[in-house]
């Protein structure tokens, strides 16, 4: 009775998943423009809002990456708003909060805001289009563009971090590049239980979720988005979605935690 009931709720599985992969392809041969909706992907799902002054800007997104594009017109805007007692104007749309640490060696290219407590340390390379979030550390000779770094998070060596998002307390370790653009140049798709999402956009490095760690010369391929508490091994090569809670030790490989 209970290997007819297991066949029975396995042909039902394995029933809605052909059907939802039969209602998808005829969608796609259509061309009907209707979103699919991953909840695993949502922003809300990998961020804590209240960690980042760019709160108001993702919450008018549903999913990380489509909040690339505007954040340059949000920094210009919000930059205007900024109380000059805790922050400075230096040069066009760059703003610094006083209590921020940036070495002489740095440079800031704007729209910037550099947040309270924020560590900008030798050499570090700032192209624009960023906010560096309270506490968080742009460390030596790492590069940043088009992106936003959350409250606490550190990329504290040589990292390149372009058109991505880290989440609250996320560290990236020694090394560790978010690759932005395809070699092809096509737009950048991300892969999540097999299906492919299409995000519209050219230039998209890594989502990471509050507290990910990313282990020493890994490199995070254009898609990628890391889920919340996550560790990637160090020498990673990581590429579409990693589930929240585990542990990262290959492509194709992921280990859950152990509690």
């Amino acid at each position: 009775m209970l290997r007819e009931r297991t066949q029975a709720v396995t042909g039902c599985s394995l029933l809605r998943y052909k059907t939802l992969k039969f209602f998808k392809r005829i969608i796609y041969i259509l061309g009907v423009n209707v979103k699919m909706e991953n909840e695993k992907l949502l922003a809300k799902n990998l961020f804590d809002y209240s960690r980042t002054i760019a709160k108001p800007l993702l919450e008018t997104v549903d999913y990380p990456w489509e909040a690339l594009p505007k954040i340059s017109e949000f920094i210009i805007e919000l930059g205007k708003t900024l109380d000059p007692e805790i922050y400075e104007q230096r040069g066009e749309n760059v703003w610094v909060a006083k209590s921020a640490k940036v070495f002489d060696s740095a440079y800031l290219g704007g729209p910037l805001i550099i947040c309270e407590d924020a560590e900008i340390r030798q050499c570090a390379f700032i192209r624009g289009n960023a906010i560096v979030g309270r506490g968080a550390v742009v460390g030596n000779s790492t590069e940043l563009k088009n992106s936003i770094l959350f409250d606490g998070v550190q990329t504290p060596h040589y990292n390149y971090i372009g058109d991505s998002i880290l989440g609250y307390k996320s560290h990236t370790g020694a090394g560790v590049i978010t690759s932005n653009l395809k070699s092809d140049k096509s737009l950048v798709t991300v892969l999540c239980d097999g299906d492919k999402v299409d995000t519209n956009v050219k230039k998209f490095g890594a989502m990471l979720g509050d507290h990910v760690e990313v282990g020493c010369n890994s490199v995070l391929n254009p898609g990628s988005v890391i889920g919340r508490n996550t560790n990637i091994y160090p020498l990673s090569f990581v590429r579409g979605y990693v589930p929240e809670n585990s542990i990262y030790k290959r492509l194709g490989e992921v280990a859950e935690k152990i509690e």
